[in-house]
């Protein structure tokens, strides 16, 4: 990665020369506080990162950083030269002014993000397939890794298999394919239409994911998410089929609900995951900002009108309910004592201060909204999903850094 940070050494004026040497010494103070200055002040400038940047190590927490802003590297693509945009993400698209959000750049500690390059990862991918399972948080992510590898379109196509799945194929040189598999909750449920599923009270079967594996099972690489979906007082889960006279219903709080969709999907895992082929991550839970009382904002407030992240570093909203967090953890610790490995990508914490880089009101809207609506942009702005180019680029970026610089070293 090139040195973002360049000090340049100040002289002396020339008439200094003839000045008493106690002036001298003054100058040559005020000289070294400067450069000293210098030093400081171009670590923190926007767009730039350290004097020395150091390649991302397992002693190096990705995860744990800070935003800056960068308007030279970023963004990485441009919303309308993107070739699969969504329009529920594309913010600029449906008026959004305000392009700021579209420039930060994560700056961890203690070490620097290397730039991503596109060939690099299609040449990993070669002959592969990487499949991003899950919500529509998931979705936006799979979106933004499709247009961050733009390619001509005489070497990809896009096959839609009635929205479940989705594969952009790089043909030719690579025979990659990048896909997205519709399964919000992971195991089966009555939102699995993938454009029919604005259904509040949601039945879960709880013991059933086949269905929806069998369109993963042979993956190369499988990122994995759900949380969105779950975040309810309790859900009904279901043994059996839907609509059999012998089903068994229940209603179950959370977070054990989510913890017993989780067993089901580890156990599968266990079973079936070819564990010299197949890298798994899961995606930690994307926060929302629905409630701008957590960052000292407007009561009443949200997301809506907000054009600058959070800065305070350790903020935590209630848009990520940690009760959830450590079942996964939890879920996953007890995969690995049974020898499968699933990398944990906790995007959770940095996503929390990209108050101002959710869609709001600039989206597009399936359902005609109302005059109350209209009325009061707040009742209905989105501050769950994210604009690209956005957040689901670092998303990217990590995983990008992730499989370059700690799988072929550590795995």
């Amino acid at each position: 990665m090139a040195n973002r940070s360049q000090v340049v050494a100040i002289a002396p004026p020339t008439w200094a020369s003839s000045v008493t040497g106690s002036f001298h010494s003054l100058v040559a103070l005020l000289v070294a506080v400067l450069v000293i200055s210098t030093v400081c002040l171009s670590r923190d400038r926007p767009g730039l990162g350290s004097s020395t940047p150091t390649v991302p190590t397992r002693q190096c927490d990705l995860f744990s950083g800070r935003w800056v802003y960068d308007d030279v590297s970023y963004p990485l693509y441009k919303e309308k030269q993107c070739s699969y945009m969504s329009e529920e993400i594309a913010c600029e698209a449906h008026g959004r002014k305000d392009m700021k959000y579209q420039k930060r750049r994560w700056q961890p500690h203690g070490c620097d993000l290397p730039r991503f390059d596109a060939t690099a990862l299609l040449e990993k991918l070669r002959n592969k397939r990487s499949v991003y399972v899950g919500d529509s948080l998931n979705r936006g992510q799979w979106h933004s890794l499709v247009c961050m590898v733009e390619i001509p379109p005489s070497l990809k196509s896009m096959s839609d298999h009635n929205a479940s799945l989705r594969i952009l194929r790089a043909h030719v040189k690579y025979n990659a394919t990048i896909e997205f598999y519709w399964a919000p909750l992971l195991v089966e449920s009555n939102g699995d239409d993938p454009k029919n599923h604005s259904i509040y009270h949601r039945i879960v079967r709880v013991k059933a994911i086949e269905n929806h594996a069998k369109h993963w099972h042979d993956a190369d690489f499988l990122i994995f998410n759900t949380y969105l979906w779950w975040r309810l007082p309790e859900m009904e889960l279901l043994w059996g089929s839907f609509g059999s006279p012998n089903a068994m219903h229940k209603v179950v709080k959370m977070p054990l609900a989510y913890e017993m969709a989780l067993n089901t999907w580890s156990d599968w895992l266990e079973t079936h995951v070819n564990r010299s082929k197949t890298l798994l991550f899961f995606v930690s839970m994307s926060p929302s900002h629905e409630n701008a009382r957590d960052w000292g904002g407007i009561p009443g407030g949200s997301c809506y009108g907000e054009t600058e992240p959070i800065m305070r570093e350790g903020y935590w909203g209630t848009g990520s309910v940690l009760a959830m967090m450590r079942v996964v953890e939890r879920v996953i610790k007890k995969l690995e004592t049974r020898g499968v490995t699933i990398h944990l990508f906790n995007i959770t914490q940095l996503s929390e201060y990209r108050k101002e880089a959710q869609p709001t009101i600039h989206r597009k809207y399936w359902h005609p909204l109302t005059k109350e609506q209209l009325a009061n942009p707040i009742s209905y702005a989105d501050c769950f999903h994210w604009c690209l180019p956005g957040l689901p680029d670092v998303w990217n970026e990590l995983l990008y850094t992730y499989i370059f610089h700690y799988l072929d070293t550590y795995v």
